[in-house]
């Protein structure tokens, strides 16, 4: 797409359509799967919803940098900014859905990294993408959390000693960050 016709599609998009898309009602939906998925394992999951990649992404645009990288890198900004990486077993996932692009990444911390292939969250965000393409956004973030709770009880299980249980629990806030 045109550098100038792309700025033009970041730029038209602000937070109500982020407000739109996801109404404070699915939010709060979102949150209660966040919690009910961190009662299953010792990991942190967060959920980023933003409008449009910052204009100074878009500059940055050429042979060097693509769209996809892009969007990649403003997914691990979010990461990082939200210190999804600060839990105690470096097991944190973020979902990140940009609106302008109808697309989703997903980022997991290096503990879970480790467990799962690149290959599995590219095939997961490949599924994704197709549900978010249609517009159906809260389906597309409910698959992504399922997936996401699906593999950290798999590798990072709520431990079954009563005394270990909840230790450390909910490192990480359960908001849906909107932006």
């Amino acid at each position: 797409m045109n550098r100038f016709l792309l700025m033009l599609k970041h730029r038209w998009r602000d937070q109500r359509d982020t407000l739109r898309v996801v109404p404070d009602d699915m939010a709060a939906r979102l949150e209660q799967q966040v919690a009910l998925s961190e009662a299953r394992h010792t990991g942190e999951v967060r959920v980023v919803v933003e409008a449009a990649l910052p204009l100074s992404y878009l500059w940055r645009l050429g042979p060097d940098l693509t769209l996809q990288q892009a969007m990649r890198q403003r997914a691990m900004s979010w990461f990082g900014r939200l210190r999804v990486w600060d839990t105690e077993h470096n097991n944190g996932v973020m979902i990140y859905l940009l609106l302008a692009e109808r697309h989703i990444e997903v980022v997991a911390d290096r503990g879970l990294a480790r467990q799962v292939p690149a290959s599995h969250w590219d095939k997961l965000v490949a599924q994704l993408t197709g549900q978010l393409k249609a517009g159906d956004f809260e389906q597309g973030l409910g698959t992504a959390m399922a997936e996401v709770t699906s593999l950290l009880a798999t590798h990072f299980p709520e431990p079954t000693d009563a005394a270990a249980r909840g230790r450390g629990a909910n490192q990480l806030s359960n908001t849906i960050v909107r932006v």
